[in-house]
């Protein structure tokens, strides 16, 4: 088993606390059926902080260290590429207006997340999913509240930006 730089425990806490921040965000999207839910916001979360476990424990290797070419950024935005992979297959195209937006957005905020407990700033990572979460939920009331609105100015009862 090789050594690890970050003690075994933290490492664990980390992943633990990476799930637990990607669930908060994930509870949202799976109580209101969308198409990543609870355990896809988990999964990433937990694969993001798992990357920039790896990358910071890469980075302390002794041949990394001698060789000089290390760069923890690349890591960083390999993992946001992926998500940004994965939020592409959520989003649809529905009469021309794309769905899924919000979803996609939500697993990236995820991998935030996650990398945000892999780099031990808890508290930024749980003020970060509460916000997600009140985005998510007490925004969507607002967006309702306007989308009822605007149907009920529409002379045909549909949507007026759909014109568009």
């Amino acid at each position: 088993m090789t050594d690890t730089v970050t003690p075994l425990p933290v490492i664990f806490i980390r992943l633990a606390l990476a799930a637990v921040f990607g669930a908060i965000i994930g509870f949202e999207r799976e109580a209101t059926t969308h198409s990543a839910g609870l355990r896809t916001h988990i999964l990433i979360a937990l694969a993001a902080c798992l990357y920039t476990i790896l990358t910071l424990e890469i980075f302390h290797l002794p041949e990394v260290m001698t060789n000089g070419r290390s760069d923890p950024i690349h890591s960083v935005e390999a993992v946001t590429a992926g998500i940004a992979f994965l939020g592409a297959g959520v989003i649809f195209g529905h009469r021309g207006a794309p769905h899924g937006l919000t979803t996609a957005a939500g697993m990236w905020l995820a991998g935030a997340v996650g990398m945000t407990a892999a780099l031990g700033y808890y508290f930024i990572g749980l003020t970060v999913s509460i916000v997600a979460v009140v985005v998510l939920s007490l925004l969507k009331l607002v967006d309702r509240r306007i989308d009822q609105n605007l149907r009920r100015r529409s002379p045909a009862g549909g949507d007026p930006r759909d014109d568009d």
